[in-house]
């Protein structure tokens, strides 16, 4: 069982970049997770829609392409079903149960996941009716995934 988060985009404000690194350290002894950073594509300064569709495609296509033939796949998107901890936690047990050992998280940049993502997606999860940077969004899915991962393993977490 292994997960990944696959996100566009560095985490360039060190306290982001900080509170992703403890949570990363606090799940190695739980569940074997990886943080996969893909480039962001420079979106033009005054952009279109066509602009904004080229930007999210160009982006898409990087996220297809890291993603494993065989791995289940949970998008974070807006639209997507939100879902308690206690029910991360469960659906993760779920799909181990089930004998899927790659599951992939996928955040995508500032301007969304293009739709092709989307319909690759097994899942779609979304964190609140809010918007989120998506800085701060990799951080909430590893402190997710740090909680789910305690819950599964029999331990006390913080409610």
């Amino acid at each position: 069982m292994a997960v990944t988060v696959l996100c566009v985009g560095k985490l360039r404000e060190r306290f982001y970049a900080d509170a992703a690194q403890e949570y990363l350290k606090r799940l190695s002894r739980l569940m074997p997770t990886e943080v996969v950073e893909l480039p962001d594509e420079k979106e033009p300064a005054n952009p279109s829609p066509a602009l904004n569709e080229a930007v999210m495609r160009k982006e898409g296509e990087a996220i297809l392409r890291h993603i494993p033939p065989k791995a289940y796949v949970i998008a974070l998107c807006i639209e997507g079903k939100q879902l308690s901890s206690e029910a991360v936690a469960a659906k993760l047990k779920e799909l181990f149960t089930q004998g899927k050992s790659d599951v992939v998280f996928i955040i995508g940049g500032s301007l969304g996941l293009h739709p092709s993502v989307t319909a690759r997606a097994d899942f779609k999860l979304s964190m609140s009716p809010m918007t989120f940077p998506h800085q701060l969004a990799r951080v909430m899915l590893l402190e997710q995934l740090f909680r789910a991962a305690k819950i599964n393993a029999g331990e006390r977490y913080h409610k």
